[in-house]
């Protein structure tokens, strides 16, 4: 399916029904771009350009627990082939990228079948939210799949004492690393409260919000700007990368997106739990709002040439320091610009909406192999430093689902309560 480009203005306007149209075809267009993701032994490989397998990149778990999820979507929208291709990313999960030997899972397995070191606190946040998905949608085995996900991580990364995750083990988990990291503790914040959701069980949605606490009061301390990185002891270390400022994963200095990334969720848990008061709930949601405005005002359209779109990093005083876009920015900019919108009646928020789906149609959404470009420079001409190919559909996929479903639940019960609606 080729999308073609829009030529109504209403297409990009919260609430139209030119806009969910809009939003319905970009969504069978991902879901039909991911088909091919499946590897022989289970798991997802990394897809290219054009949709096919790229088996250099190895079968990473991440990638395969976001397909996962991506396709639990698929199922619960009717999507044809989803039950399967959910079922062979949980096939990689329950097989070759788990660590018989240690418990949890792998980073990736190479393409030699050759696992990669170590174990990772995001890792293990994407293998809870697949297991919740699958377990929502009934596939078999996803439950046990969640129970140790869950007990894996409550044992190895969750530190009840501080309320946060910790980062990086060890494959043995017998040394932890010193690192300790906000982008890890976003991803475990999404997971608990689809754990919530999922499980109907709200010692989850306490612990997000515990890990919300966190970061509201960082942030605040700091102009609005979230620290990333931290020592172990969480001193931030603002000068984390600076000699690797454009780090897949762990970037020097703050992140524009991932502002806007925890307004949503911010938002999400406060809306969520009833048993906060309603000051603090308040005070969480003018975080969000702050959040989302530094964002827009530090990295959208301020590299040189002041082209639309937006920077990947800032320093701390909110200078462009990365300037290449990343799809995920424009997509999780259209899930806060909804969710606040839905909160406040500033017009401004749902002008956001409007200019990031324009942006999309624009630059990021390949209107000729489908799905989306992942990463361009600053005039927005696609490159692949960081992100070569199109390796998953998560951050896409979910921005067309989010503006339209209950804020305070997450998406994947969130659309399953839609569809059984209408």
């Amino acid at each position: 399916m080729s999308l073609k480009k829009q030529t109504n203005a209403e297409a990009y306007r919260l609430g139209t029904e030119e806009n969910r149209e809009f939003l319905r075809n970009v969504r069978e267009d991902l879901f039909g771009f991911g088909h091919d993701f499946p590897a022989p032994q289970g798991g997802a490989y990394w897809l290219d350009d054009v949709g096919n397998p790229d088996p250099s990149e190895g079968i990473q778990t991440w990638i395969t627990c976001r397909m996962a999820h991506v396709y639990a979507l698929g199922v619960i929208a009717g999507h044809e082939g989803s039950t399967e291709l959910v079922d062979a990313a949980l096939k990689g999960l329950t097989g070759i990228l788990h660590d018989d030997a240690n418990g949890g899972w792998y980073p990736s397995v190479s393409q030699d079948g050759v696992p990669e070191s170590g174990k990772i606190c995001y890792t293990h946040a994407f293998v809870m939210l697949a297991g919740a998905s699958a377990t929502l949608i009934g596939r078999p085995g996803a439950k046990e799949l969640l129970d140790e996900a869950t007990g894996t991580f409550m044992e190895r990364f969750w530190d009840e004492k501080e309320g946060l995750a910790v980062d990086t083990w060890n494959t043995e988990f017998t040394k932890l690393d010193s690192y300790r990291g906000v982008n890890a503790n976003m991803h475990t914040t999404e997971a608990f409260l689809a754990l919530a959701d999922v499980l109907e069980d709200e010692i989850w949605r306490k612990r997000a919000g515990r890990i919300v606490a966190h970061v509201v009061a960082w942030s605040e301390h700091n102009d609005w700007r979230i620290p990333e990185h931290f020592e172990s002891d969480w001193t931030p270390d603002l000068e984390y990368n600076a000699d690797k400022k454009d780090d897949q994963f762990k970037p020097y200095g703050a992140t524009p997106g991932h502002g806007i990334e925890w307004a949503r969720l911010i938002s999400q848990y406060a809306l969520s739990d009833s048993t906060i008061d309603g000051a603090y709930r308040q005070r969480l949601i003018d975080a969000a709002k702050h959040l989302f405005r530094r964002a827009v005002e530090d990295g959208w359209a301020t590299t040189p040439g002041n082209w639309p779109g937006l920077a990947y990093t800032t320093d701390w005083s909110g200078r462009p320091v990365v300037t290449d876009r990343m799809h995920w920015t424009l997509a999780e900019g259209v899930n806060t610009a909804a969710t606040l919108s839905s909160l406040d009646d500033d017009a401004d928020f749902a002008a956001w909406y409007s200019r990031f789906w324009a942006y999309i149609d624009e630059y990021l959404i390949d209107h000729e192999h489908g799905s989306w470009f992942h990463q361009l420079d600053c005039e927005n001409r696609v490159i692949g430093t960081v992100w070569p190919g199109k390796s998953d559909l998560y951050h896409a996929l979910q921005c067309t689902l989010i503006p339209y479903l209950e804020p305070s639940v997450s998406v994947a019960p969130a659309f399953k309560a839609y569809q059984e609606r209408i």
